[in-house]
Parts: C-alpha cells; sequence; structure tokens
C-alpha cells in the first residue's frame, strides 16, 4: 500500500490503519478484560459483501458503541467466533468501515477529530441541537446523503437511526429514505451495557464487571420497491429493539434503572 493512497474522503489509508490498531489496541480491554463483551452473529458479518451494507443498531454513548463495532467486525472478519480475543485481528482491519455521526459531536474536542479520521461520515442533526430537540427542522443537507452513499459505495457504514443515545425514541424516517434509494444489506446489531459501563460519551469508564451484549442479527427482508417508508421504520424498530411495543416487556427495575440514569446524565451536562 503506497503512503499516499486514499480513501473517497481523501484520507490518507496508511495513516487511517495506524489511528485504528492505535484506538483499537488501547479501547481492547474495555470490552475485553475490564468488561466482559458477549458476541452472537459473527457469522454473518464474514458472508457480507465487501459493499453496501448499512448496519442499524440502537445507541447507548457517543463512542464506545462504535469502537465495539470496529473490534467485532474485524475480529469475525480474521475468523474469531463470537469473540475478540487476541488483538492480532487489529493488525490488517478493514479499512472501508464508516459510521454515521453528527458534525457537532465530531468538533466537540481533539479527540473527536482523531476518532473522526477513522471513518466517521458527519452529518448535520435536522432534529436536535446541542443535544436539545428544535421546534423548527432544519432542511437535510444534500452533501450529507451523497457522503453516505459515497461510503456504501466503498464499503460498510454504520448508523444509528434513532439518532440519539435515549432508548426507545423515535427512528429517523432519513435511515429509511437511504435504504429505499441505495438497497443495501441492512444488517440489524442490538447492544446492551455500554451505557452502564461508560458515561455517556463512550470515553470514561463509569464502571467495571459489566457483561456487555452484542448480538447480530439476520439481514433485514425488505422490499426496495413496494415498502413504504413507514413501514421499513417498523422493520428498523422492531429489529433493534427499539419499537413502543418492547416497553410491555422490559421489568419495571430496568426502567427505573434507565431513568435514574438519564437523570444523572441530565445533572453531568446542566
Amino acid at each position: 500500500m503506497g503512503l499516499i493512497k486514499r480513501n473517497p474522503f481523501g484520507h490518507i489509508l496508511f495513516l487511517k490503519k495506524w489511528l485504528i490498531r492505535f484506538f483499537g489496541s488501547c479501547t481492547h480491554r474495555r470490552y475485553r478484560g475490564f468488561n466482559d463483551l458477549q458476541i452472537e452473529g459473527s457469522e454473518i458479518i464474514r458472508n457480507l459483501p465487501e459493499t453496501n451494507v448499512l448496519f442499524i443498531s440502537n445507541h447507548q454513548t457517543y463512542f464506545a458503541d462504535v469502537v465495539a463495532m470496529f473490534h467485532v467486525f474485524n475480529a469475525s472478519l480474521s475468523g474469531r467466533i463470537d469473540s475478540i480475543k487476541n488483538i492480532g485481528y487489529l493488525w490488517q482491519p478493514k479499512m472501508n468501515i464508516y459510521y454515521v455521526a453528527a458534525k457537532e459531536t465530531m468538533r466537540s474536542g481533539l479527540l473527536p477529530k482523531i476518532l473522526s479520521y477513522a471513518g466517521a461520515i458527519p452529518v448535520e442533526r435536522t432534529w436536535r441541537s446541542e443535544g436539545v430537540d428544535v421546534a423548527e427542522k432544519k432542511a437535510v443537507n444534500p452533501n450529507d446523503t451523497e457522503n453516505i452513499k459515497k461510503a456504501l459505495n466503498d464499503g460498510w457504514v454504520i448508523t444509528f437511526p434513532q439518532g440519539t443515545t435515549r432508548s426507545f425514541k423515535p427512528v429517523r424516517k432519513g435511515t429509511a429514505h437511504i435504504i429505499k434509494q441505495h438497497r443495501p444489506i441492512v444488517v440489524p446489531i442490538v447492544i446492551d451495557g455500554f451505557r452502564r459501563s461508560f458515561d455517556r460519551k463512550g470515553i470514561r469508564m463509569k464502571k467495571k464487571g459489566i457483561l456487555q451484549s452484542f448480538i447480530i442479527k439476520e439481514p433485514l427482508e425488505i422490499d426496495y420497491d413496494n415498502d413504504t417508508i413507514d413501514e421499513i421504520v417498523e422493520k428498523i424498530e422492531f429489529a433493534i429493539e427499539q419499537h413502543p411495543s418492547f416497553l410491555k416487556v422490559i421489568p419495571v427495575e430496568e426502567l427505573e434503572e434507565q431513568e435514574q440514569l438519564n437523570k444523572l446524565r441530565q445533572w453531568e451536562i446542566e
């Protein structure tokens, strides 16, 4: 690989590879050591095509979720079976993994800016600004959708269709429009335990010894021509287990714990 070889976004691949190696090495024990990441479905990752794959997931922290996905995807492609044991898989990481992130988040400090180089697709959030829902929704920036298309043509894209780390918030229709337009293979992922392990940004460890779960599901069955946007949104909500009907089966104790964590995060921000 030449030192000046770049991806479609102009990032130098040699530098990106070393960033993934470095941050992967620094974060590995957060998922295998300090905490225990239990993975299901790694064989699905190995059977995916090289490009036009869209991963959809619930969201619990800004960065820890994405970092875990980089670990799991690369470990799976290296032959690990539901495990990230032995970080040798970081030596030759998959270079065309991207993730959708809010521009304001990726510009919030030096570390986010560095992490952005590893594969972020920064987008302007039309419904939220500085952590607060806005009354007047902004128009979607066409450059944002074009960049997602560019990333899908080059490789895999991770997105969090709720657009927030809060549980059971509505899925944004933008993800459904992307699916209708670009027809990617859509792979759902359901995570848990990250909110209890890390702070909201996913940088500072909050508690050790937490069982983190990472479930990769079979690709969604989508009729790209006939499914409506609302039907695709509903499929996404069920796939990532964020449909309102799931609230009926969650124990009261867990709901109370989530509410206390939401209050604590709000107190920390103010």
